[in-house]
């Protein structure tokens, strides 16, 4: 197995024990993003700019591994309140993915760090 730690300034700096994104073979595994600020602050606006940033921030992830959003086959997203945030954040995220959208799970958490609403991950592939 050969992995290749993927980071680029463009994103979020990860914290120590994570790395932005890993590719293994052909797939990249990027970690979770919040909406954070690049100095660990959490956004306001709720979650649909928490969802707008830690997709702005994803795709900044995916752009270092040397693809796009287009590239993405699964996104798992982490809503801490997700009867009343899994609208307003599919209305964001349709912005993302407006057509051919990747398959998904989003699922209802307890918490997240630094009290973020949300959270998304993904799996892509590389061409």
């Amino acid at each position: 197995m050969t992995k290749q730690i993927v980071f680029t300034e463009e994103a979020n700096p990860p914290l120590p024990v994570y790395s932005q994104a890993v590719i293994s073979g052909k797939t990249i595994y990027v970690s979770g993003s919040i909406g954070i600020t690049r100095d660990m602050k959490l956004v306001e606006g709720g979650v649909q700019a928490q969802t707008r940033a830690a997709l702005d921030n994803m795709k900044a992830v995916l752009k270092g591994a040397g693809v796009g959003l287009e590239s993405v086959l699964k996104a798992n997203i982490y809503l801490t309140n997700l009867s009343r945030d899994f609208a307003p954040m599919n209305e964001v995220y349709l912005e993302y993915f407006p057509s051919n959208p990747p398959a998904r799970t989003c699922i209802g958490v307890a918490a997240l760090p630094l009290g973020a609403e949300v959270e998304i991950e993904c799996i892509a592939e590389l061409p």
